[in-house]
């Protein structure tokens, strides 16, 4: 089978060297990629826009399934555009995308459904923003509704942040997204990834994953797109998956077929865990990033075989095996990250640290000059795997020591609470 990968960052990269190692596979192509992916497929330029000049394209190639990696061309549609031309595709229809293309609709499907999650409101003004916040007060969440590339979410300790949130929505920081938002109330317990498999009809659960989304160690600095992620997630036990898929995932399938929008892609609930249970933070409908590399890492399975299951429908007859280990992945992000990024350093060494238990999967880089240079904010991935999330850690963090990028940065302390779990379980082992 021919499969084409829309995007280029380290979650395509993961899921590049996961599909290039199915047996089904007979050619892989990915746009835009990467050079990292084209160590895995064959490199194309397709405007990903232009809906028709990539269903040509799939025609021209004998193309068996389209896996789309990010959300934007999700919601743009893609998915329901390629279809139209028999075309196969991984991915949720532009109606099914609204889930992670817009937060407010999400948050009304989650009252409508009575699935757990926070009190909001939705505003598309900004004095009534402003008026609900004063009476609501502090600590408080203020959202852009629409994709922001991760950065359209505040966590407001204070009246003033909160405030100043809402003017850097209105006042078109985000552009389009920003014009209206959603205002949720403070949540507090322990951040979860959560994944199924979707086919519209069927939910298959693929796998728990906690990611870093602030800058500096100790979960200090400004919100990234993620600094590393660590996978199984230790909170998500068994008993708490199944009441994941009980309350929120089996809910927003049901009401999603309700609406004449059946979910068939990759459903990611972000879950709080609180003293009451799991609760939904927000959906995105894609692979996380970093999330999906340690899922790859981790997956036994033929990813290709899963993804052509979702794709036909046939998920129902479908399960999922993972390795016995932990993965744990660290991001090293350009200097100036996740501000503006520094672009063009030279980075030396990947190929090196890709020792035995090791991944690099490359995100924002490119070739220069015969050189592989940084060319984005979230630049490399190391990825490894260990018995533990503790000898992940050690391993990870062994291999990146070992690339000479003097203008990268990283944090130091990815995994940190699993690791001071598993000193505590093992303290009380002994």
């Amino acid at each position: 089978m021919n499969v084409l990968l829309l995007g280029s960052g380290g979650r395509e990269h993961a899921l590049a060297w996961k599909l290039a190692a199915s047996p089904l596979l007979t050619r892989l192509y990915a746009s835009p990629g990467n050079p990292g992916i084209g160590g895995e497929a064959e490199l194309v330029k397709l405007d990903v826009t232009d809906h028709a000049a990539v269903a040509a394209f799939c025609k021209d190639k004998a193309i068996g399934l389209v896996v789309v990696g990010p959300e934007g061309p999700l919601v743009a549609g893609i998915a329901d555009d390629l279809r139209a031309q028999g075309i196969r595709v991984f991915g949720p229809s532009k109606a099914a995308a609204r889930l992670e293309g817009s937060k407010g609709f999400t948050k009304d499907l989650c009252a409508r459904y009575g699935i757990p999650t926070a009190a909001y409101g939705r505003f598309a003004d900004i004095a009534s923003a402003r008026a609900y916040v004063e009476q609501t007060g502090a600590p408080i969440v203020i959202k852009a509704d629409g994709l922001a590339a991760g950065k359209g979410v505040t966590v407001a300790m204070t009246l003033d942040e909160a405030r100043a949130a809402l003017d850097a929505c209105f006042e078109g920081s985000f552009g389009a997204a920003g014009t209206e938002v959603v205002i949720e109330e403070f949540m507090t317990g322990e951040e979860a990834s959560f994944f199924c498999l979707c086919d519209g009809t069927t939910a298959l659960p693929f796998g728990t994953a906690q990611d870093h989304k602030r800058v500096g160690d100790g979960d200090t600095g400004p919100n990234t797109g993620g600094m590393g992620a660590y996978s199984p997630a230790p909170v998500m036990t068994q008993q708490m998956i199944e009441r994941t898929m009980r309350e929120i995932v089996e809910p927003t399938m049901r009401g999603m077929a309700e609406l004449g929008a059946p979910f068939s892609g990759v459903l990611f609930a972000g879950l709080m865990i609180t003293d009451r249970g799991p609760r939904l933070i927000e959906y995105n409908t894609r692979f996380g990033d970093p999330e999906c590399q340690v899922l790859m890492m981790r997956l036994k399975d033929d990813l290709l075989v899963l993804l052509n299951a979702a794709a036909d429908g046939q998920l129902a007859h479908s399960s999922v095996r993972w390795r016995d280990e932990s993965a744990l992945t660290v991001v090293m992000a350009a200097r100036g990250y996740p501000g503006t990024p520094e672009k063009g350093s030279v980075i030396r060494g990947v190929d090196e640290a890709a020792v035995a238990g090791v991944q690099i999967f490359q995100a924002g880089t490119a070739i220069n000059g015969g050189a592989l240079v940084a060319n984005g904010g979230r630049v490399l991935n190391i990825t490894a795997s260990g018995a533990t999330v503790g000898e992940a850690q050690e391993r990870a963090y062994t291999a990146l020591d070992r690339i000479d990028w003097p203008d990268g940065f990283c944090r130091r302390d990815i995994g940190w609470q699993a690791v001071a779990r598993e000193r505590a379980h093992s303290g009380m082992k002994a």
